[in-house]
């Protein structure tokens, strides 16, 4: 496979404009920018940790950065191409509430099965708790992965069933001002 050109072709950047939020020349900025920090076209999840570990130094954001990474690679071959970077970057720092939401639901449901379990929600919470360290400030009731779990579920689990659908996430995420603070927050990128 020879090297990628430094510039998107016409026909993928009229997609890419048409399925994200960015500008052409956003787009051609980006590109340019994802070809320099990834020769190949491609970003590892080793690679992607590392950009994490940069924008969080004091805590261990490989785990997280890990799930970040599981969404962000769509096709799950375990890389990330340009296409699929900017797509998920569009959503997580120019989408709607809503394209936030169903964003977060798909990190948050790990064996995608289209319901977020206590346990699923426990491994990113316990994620994102070692990411940012003793960053911080929590109350007594969410002083652990375990406690903000359950707070969560006793205001979202509406049917009380230990699992939480697409529209009892949504719905209870925006009542609670952790969860949209988190996502109104953009993804670390350079």
């Amino acid at each position: 496979m020879g090297k990628r050109s430094s510039k998107l072709t016409t026909s993928e950047l009229n997609d890419l404009n048409a399925c994200t939020k960015f500008e052409k020349k956003e787009l051609q900025q980006w590109y340019r920018d994802f070809m320099k920090d990834c020769p190949s076209g491609v970003l590892k999840k080793e690679e992607f940790q590392n950009i994490y570990q940069q924008f969080f130094p004091h805590g261990n954001p490989s785990k997280f950065a890990g799930f970040v990474f599981n969404v962000f690679d769509y096709n799950k071959d375990g890389l990330i191409t340009f296409t699929e970077f900017i797509r998920a970057l569009s959503i997580t720092s120019r989408g709607s509430l809503d394209e936030k939401l169903d964003w977060a639901f798909t990190l948050y449901d790990l064996d995608n099965d289209g319901y977020i379990t206590k346990d699923e929600m426990i491994d990113i919470v316990d994620a994102i708790y070692s990411m940012v360290g003793n960053l911080l400030d929590l109350p007594k009731d969410e002083d652990t992965p375990e406690k903000r779990v359950n707070k969560i579920f006793d205001q979202m689990d509406l049917n009380h069933d230990g699992k939480l659908s697409k529209e009892e996430f949504r719905e209870g995420s925006k009542c609670d001002p952790w969860i949209v603070q988190a996502l109104s927050m953009e993804l670390p990128h350079r």
